[in-house]
């Protein structure tokens, strides 16, 4: 099974029924509570949703450290960022749709512009909100997040590589986006699957000596379903790499040319509309470097709609069976 050692990711990672799933917010709760327990300066600020951004645990441990804005987001934006100017570290938390989507405009001008050392965690990202509908299901926010200067933008896989981005922030100054998902999700890292902000990593690789047939680039809890998709692309002859590209913003650009190089066909995967996504930014760096044929699975210029998490990931074209047939029609395309 061509699961990248290296990833040291978990043994069992093909079978969903044994798998222990979580939502990549509740790594949220653990990374923030990690950081704030190192570093006094680490403060946490939610508007009005502090259990379910999974605040809670932070704000129980260190309530000194804790403010709840209320539903005030564009508010709680420009707070953090004056808290930063003065030395702390802030933790913003809503939403998705209501941080970034409300105070998108406070963030651009209050916290990227002036460098303001604000991590912006995104929750309910996706289509994965699930019965909440379109009013709830962040599908823009990489596009919207992408483009500013200064702002660091990245999409975790599971819970424990939540809590290391969660983490990871804290180390680096300047403004950070984060998303995080709702719905319980495999968790297939390990404590010891590499993270690292501008890094992207192989999670399964081709044999050995051979190249690649195709490449899967894939951010967000659906990395799980790309790795499904190559083990049985792999049964029937087709030799896929997948990478977990984390790291949107800085990207990984080396790792990226390397797989159109290698691959000459590429697919992206992410819970989120394709225009503008992590999808947009991969072709964006391929295009100035290696063009090679891309397909894009994803949000295809459309809302959310209500229903169970895993149904609306099928209906809109996002399960194994929609990523290895994009594999396949990449492919005609070389």
């Amino acid at each position: 099974m061509p699961v990248n050692p290296k990833a040291k990711l978990i043994e069992n990672i093909l079978d969903l029924r044994t798998l222990d799933q979580k939502p990549t917010r509740d790594g949220y709760g653990l990374g923030l509570v990690q950081a704030a327990d190192e570093n006094a300066n680490v403060v946490a600020l939610c508007a009005d949703l502090t259990e379910s951004t999974r605040t809670e645990s932070f704000a129980k441990k260190y309530p000194e450290r804790f403010v709840q804005m209320g539903v005030a987001e564009q508010n709680m934006a420009s707070v953090a960022a004056g808290m930063s100017l003065m030395g702390k570290i802030p933790y913003i938390s809503s939403y998705a749709m209501f941080s970034p989507g409300r105070n998108w405009e406070q963030i651009r001008t209050t916290i990227a512009y002036n460098e303001a050392n604000v991590k912006i965690c995104g929750a309910h990202a996706g289509i994965s909100v699930g019965p909440d509908g379109a009013t709830h299901q962040a599908i823009e926010d990489i596009a919207i997040m992408r483009p500013i200067a200064n702002m660091v933008v990245l999409a975790p896989s599971d819970v424990w590589e939540a809590q290391k981005v969660t983490y990871a922030v804290s180390k680096i100054a300047g403004p950070a986006y984060i998303r995080y998902a709702r719905e319980k999700t495999p968790i297939f890292t390990t404590e010891k699957t590499p993270f690292e902000i501008g890094k992207a990593h192989i999670f399964w690789s081709e044999p050995a000596r051979t190249k690649p047939d195709a490449a899967i680039i894939a951010c967000g809890p659906l990395v799980h379903n790309a790795i499904l998709a190559a083990a049985e692309l792999e049964q029937e002859g087709i030799k896929v790499r997948v990478i977990n590209n984390a790291s949107i913003k800085p990207m990984d650009e080396e790792t990226m040319i390397k797989a159109a190089k290698d691959a000459h066909a590429i697919v992206t995967v992410e819970e989120h509309q394709v225009a503008g996504g992590m999808g947009s930014a991969v072709a964006e760096v391929l295009a100035k470097n290696y063009p090679v044929p891309i397909e894009f699975i994803g949000v295809q210029n459309r809302f959310g709609e209500s229903g169970a998490p895993q149904e609306l990931i099928e209906h809109f074209g996002m399960g194994v069976l929609h990523i290895k047939a994009a594999v396949e029609k990449v492919m005609k395309r070389k």
